[in-house]
């Protein structure tokens, strides 16, 4: 049997190490310049995407292709609540405001929790009837309310202003809001896995029909599961929209190929793995930010090359099928970065030398 850390060593080392973190979130929010801290802030707001999914994906084993779905609901919801009155005034140029939300203006912890229950009851609504499938179908199915949700956006002119989309949108989410929340997230998704309905929702990934066996109701820990995810999902819209200070249902920012970013994003990192997600967040944010000079011209060996839009897209995409291909468990697998795991690594690394 091998030897565990004891629980206040656990405790007293996890408490210092967010310390640590906070005084380096500090450190960074003083000394970085906007543009990189930009990048740090973007790393904490994909981290609440990717544990989001990964819970209904990687530890549920529902194949969900609607995330992007959640995160658009969140981000208009909590926008428009953030909005002032004046603002949306002169935004909605087409047709005016629905009157019940023209003068509704709250501050961004309630519009944030706001986009989030609103995701969560979408999840509910969408998921009694498609977590009946499986499969494919589930996938198919999903992305359908994606895409529905998206064209809903470009089309209801009087409560989302349409193809204009929204402008102006203060920018709230700061560092200490974006980690604040990717705290929150990742604590609470790790006491939900490792309480006894989390291990339900392992045995629903390994075995559905076993699971049920055993007394399990899968399709009620399916649909708490995703709601909880898409809860999640909502809240890293409302972060993403403050990040980015607009929204445009036009481009891919915010639209269903934001699914499969946070889908590299798990691949990569290891399904059913939280830390996994962290991980893979913070390489698809540093990675795809280094690769936007691919996007410009640039000099290589001596030759000019002009920039082609897209291509950083291309390369993660390579980059993920190659994962896919030779290292299907990703960095840390269905592995977590705990002081027990590190203890144990060091030990054997100590043995061997």
């Amino acid at each position: 049997m091998e030897r565990k850390l004891p629980k206040k060593l656990n405790f007293v080392l996890t408490l210092l190490f967010i310390l640590f973190v906070a005084f380096l979130l500090y450190l960074a929010n003083e000394k970085l310049d906007e543009y990189v801290l930009r990048v740090v802030r973007l790393i904490a707001i994909y981290g609440v995407m990717a544990v989001s999914l990964n819970l209904i994906n990687g530890i549920t084993g529902i194949f969900s292709l609607g995330h992007a779905g959640f995160i658009l609901v969140g981000a208009y919801t909590s926008a428009l609540l953030t909005l002032s009155p004046e603002q949306k005034m002169m935004s909605f140029i087409i047709e005016p405001i629905v009157p019940w939300l023209a003068n509704v203006h709250t501050d961004f912890l309630t519009a944030t929790l706001a986009g989030g229950a609103l995701s969560a009851l979408f999840a509910f609504l969408i998921g009694w009837p498609i977590l009946r499938l499986s499969g494919d179908y589930l996938a198919i199915a999903s992305l359908g309310f994606a895409e529905v949700i998206r064209i809903f956006a470009l089309n209801a002119i009087s409560i989302t202003n349409g193809p204009l989309g929204l402008k102006g949108i203060p920018e709230y989410s700061n560092i200490w809001w974006c980690y604040g929340w990717l705290f929150v997230t990742v604590i609470f998704v790790a006491s939900l896995v490792n309480s006894s309905y989390g291990r339900a929702l392992k045995a629903i990934r390994e075995d559905r029909v076993a699971a049920e066996v055993m007394g399990i109701n899968v399709f009620k820990h399916q649909l708490i599961s995703f709601v909880v995810g898409a809860f999640f999902a909502g809240v890293s819209g409302a972060l993403y929209a403050h990040w980015l200070t607009t929204i445009d249902p036009r481009v891919t920012t915010l639209g269903p190929m934001l699914t499969f970013y946070v889908l590299i994003m798990i691949v990569l990192g290891g399904l059913g793995s939280i830390s996994g997600s962290l991980i893979g967040a913070a390489l698809f944010a540093i990675l795809f930010e280094w690769l936007r000079d691919l996007e410009e011209p640039f000099v290589l060996f001596g030759m000019r090359v002009p920039g082609i839009k897209g291509m950083r897209t291309l390369v993660i995409s390579v980059i993920f099928i190659l994962v896919m291909i030779f290292w299907q468990r990703g960095i840390m697998g269905r592995e977590e970065l705990t002081w027990n795991n590190i203890y144990r690594w060091l030990k054997r690394r100590g043995e061997s030398g």
